[in-house]
């Protein structure tokens, strides 16, 4: 039976979906946090996961499973030396959801993931950085300043 086996499917096939999550898992290692769509968050943090407590038993067996789903070698390699180590007394939730709110172009909801024990920023500093990037001007403000700037163009030629 197939009882709680319920998948996230992000609008793609089996073999999209897996490379997407994929993808999206060598960015977060390498990164240390992303920015992306609040369904594609919540669909990464379960994969995420897993990934580090198979990286926290640090055997060939566990490190060729991630070189099969990863399909970066240089992603592997940070994901044992620096991302399990620094989760090695914690039992699990290795990521943090941030929301953002919605994107300027198409309303999508938008999240930040990152690893809890990231010691680079704070949560603090995570939720005004996010603020910074999410805050922009309104389109009326904007279409003024690209007149001047023709008009600049014009005056100097």
């Amino acid at each position: 039976m197939r009882h709680r086996r319920n998948t996230t499917k992000l609008k793609r096939n089996t073999a999209h979906r897996k490379s997407l999550l994929a993808n999206l898992a060598c960015s977060l290692i390498q990164h240390g946090r992303i920015k992306t769509t609040f369904g594609k968050a919540k669909a990464l943090r379960p994969v995420a996961e897993k990934l580090v407590t198979q990286a926290k038993r640090n055997d060939l067996h566990s490190r060729r499973l991630a070189i099969a789903f990863l399909r970066q070698k240089e992603a592997v390699s940070k994901l044992f030396a620096e991302v399990a180590p620094a989760a090695a007394t914690r039992a699990g939730g290795y990521c943090r959801i941030i929301k953002l709110g919605q994107r300027m172009t198409d309303s999508a909801p938008m999240a930040i993931i990152e690893w809890v024990d990231q010691p680079e920023l704070g949560s603090e500093e995570v939720v005004e950085v996010a603020a910074e990037e999410t805050t922009s001007a309104p389109v009326a403000e904007k279409k003024p300043a690209k007149k001047a700037a023709k008009k600049a163009v014009v005056a100097a030629e």
